[in-house]
């Protein structure tokens, strides 16, 4: 009996790519300290129904999976209020700066939340958050060659932030934690897995910290 694949056409490569439609209307139903709310009326197709979606117009964000020369990464323990949990993640932050460079972002998440300044930086991945209710982009960077801040200009967490503790755990324990459901984090479950599939090849395949990202909403 032909195994199933053998039935399949070859596939092209699997790749996201825009796909225009027709906009009829946009309106802001709600204006958030952070993020707000559009509605958008459009259409699939020319003759289609006109269809309404309701989503959180986001401005993207950038996380950075710190690892040292032992192979360990860093995980920070925050508390999140809307799912009411302290939860193991990696240092991230929203991208609201107008037409800061995103590694510049991200560097200065990672100085801010973990106190570290890195001399490597690759691109782990690029992903969306929640397509089906947000605009939210969110790129993965892997920090390597740490060293860190300087003590007198460390940052005054506040808040939440002000609760975080510091982590350093060996790749393969994160990898448990994610596949045992310890971990929920989106970017540190994203991050941690495709650093584990990264090193099969000691790195060498990851994009640089540059690489173009024409999924991050000022992009499109």
């Amino acid at each position: 009996m032909p195994g199933i694949s053998e039935n399949i056409p070859a596939a092209r490569q699997v790749s996201d790519e825009p796909s225009p439609r027709r906009l009829l209307s946009t309106e802001k139903v709600y204006e958030g300290r952070i993020w707000d709310v559009v509605s958008d009326s459009f259409k699939l197709t020319d003759d289609g129904n006109p269809l309404v979606r309701d989503y959180i117009d986001h401005p993207g964000a950038v996380a950075v999976l710190p690892m040292n020369d032992a192979g360990e990464v860093l995980l920070i323990k925050q508390y999140r209020h809307p799912v009411g949990m302290d939860l193991w993640e990696i240092p991230a932050g929203l991208l609201d700066v107008d037409g800061e460079d995103f590694v510049v972002g991200a560097a200065r998440e990672l100085a801010e939340e973990a106190d570290l300044v890195a001399g490597t930086w690759n691109v782990l991945a690029d992903f969306f958050n929640s397509p089906g209710s947000s605009s939210e982009a969110i790129r993965i960077y892997l920090a390597r060659d740490l060293t860190e801040v300087p003590h007198h200009e460390l940052h005054v967490r506040t808040d939440e932030e002000a609760e975080i503790e510091l982590h350093w755990i060996p790749l393969e324990d994160a990898v448990a934690a994610v596949l045992e459901g310890r971990l929920h984090n989106p970017s540190a479950v994203v991050g941690v897995l495709a650093a584990a599939a990264a090193k099969a090849d000691d790195f060498r395949g990851l994009r640089p910290a540059g690489a173009p990202w024409p999924a991050h909403p000022s992009q499109r």
